[in-house]
């Protein structure tokens, strides 16, 4: 049987076409970042301390204004790499960055066996201060003023940047919250804090006064004293940490009641400085994928910005109070469904457990 072969011009097209639509695909991507994943010996922990970053097209060592960070935190038992293997991190901020929503910038993403507390199986806070700070900013290009800072987490990792900037407001000019496990007075059952060893004393119990000295909750009276003018010989000009928190409407740890007493508790400390946005779905990496894109622009409406904080925490104030909470609604649903559909993609890197419930 004769099969006639197709015109040599034909398949030379086609493979031309081939080759090039492949390539397309990845320059889009790999060439626009790059992502490391690296170790440094830790002196506070005793072992080495890992991280990755992300660092933007052309990121130059000698420029001469230095880049913000982001300290991005990940969730019970998590790692390093859960913002980029699961989180889509790196396809998000090359996004947004040649949109020009935000500024090209470094993303610091450490790895902790802790709840990002000197918790009783290792001292994270401390190691994140002491160690981890000082080796970025003595490693990156990166700024070492609070103006040039902001802290983001998911889960227990929104716990941790939450409770870091309530700490320190001196470090950091803004923070994210994503499904914060920030759950007050204590975490409900089926929070994995009930057996996380950062939180289990030495009976094998869950310490709840370790829980309750460590929680937001013993940081606020503090905070409102650093940040609110006294008009008093001792008053401070540190401003408030502005706050992104969102929470998925489904989730199973109750994560919007509890990010809405939280919203609650810092409108009375800073009440044009706090947002809170509402997903369809759980306690998922589909909710954090979907609202990662907005957590970015909050925060860089104040990372990197030298104007006066007042105004712009103004301007987001009304920028919000445009919209109707049935057309944030409607907007968060239309992020979450691009999201999923990301998700399922050949190029997104999330595996199919990923979808589900993660511990908190």
């Amino acid at each position: 049987m004769f099969i006639q072969k197709p015109p040599f011009l034909s398949y030379r097209c086609r493979t031309l076409l081939t080759t090039f639509i492949g390539w397309l695909t990845l320059s889009g991507h790999s060439l626009a970042s790059d992502v490391e994943h690296h170790y440094f010996s830790s002196p506070t922990l005793g072992y080495d301390y890992p991280y990755s970053v992300y660092l933007p097209d052309n990121y130059d060592t000698q420029a001469t204004t230095p880049y913000p960070v982001i300290y991005m935190l990940h969730g019970s038992f998590g790692t390093d790499r859960d913002w980029v293997s699961r989180g889509n991190l790196q396809q998000v901020a090359d996004r947004l960055i040649r949109a020009g929503h935000i500024p090209p910038a470094v993303f610091i993403m450490p790895g902790s066996r802790s709840w990002w507390v000197d918790g009783h199986n290792e001292p994270a806070r401390s190691a994140f201060f002491n160690d981890l700070m000082p080796h970025v900013e003595a490693t990156y290009r990166v700024g070492q003023e609070r103006h040039l800072r902001g802290v983001a987490g998911l889960s227990a990792g929104g716990y941790g940047a939450l409770n870091f900037a309530l700490e320190r407001p001196d470090l950091f000019a803004a923070v994210a919250a994503l499904s914060p496990a920030s759950y007050a007075p204590l975490p409900p059952r089926n929070s994995s804090a009930w057996r996380h060893p950062a939180f289990i004393n030495d009976q094998g119990q869950f310490d709840r006064k370790l829980w309750e000295t460590l929680n937001y909750t013993a940081h606020l009276e503090e905070y409102r004293l650093r940040v609110t003018p006294r008009g008093t010989d001792e008053e401070s000009d540190l401003p408030p940490v502005p706050l992104y928190i969102s929470a998925g409407r489904s989730d199973v740890y109750d994560a919007e009641f509890h990010a809405r007493l939280l919203r609650q508790a810092m409108e009375r400390i800073q009440p044009n400085a706090v947002r809170l946005d509402l997903y369809p779905g759980g306690h998922t990496w589909q909710v954090w994928r979907a609202s990662l894109p907005a957590a970015l622009n909050f925060l860089f409406q104040y990372v990197g910005q030298t104007n006066n904080v007042a105004g712009i925490e103004k301007q987001a104030e009304t920028q919000v109070e445009t919209q109707t909470e049935e057309q944030i609604e409607q907007q968060n649903e239309k992020q979450a469904n691009e999201a999923r559909v990301e998700a399922a993609s050949p190029s997104g890197l999330e595996s199919t457990a990923s979808t589900e419930e993660v511990s908190s």
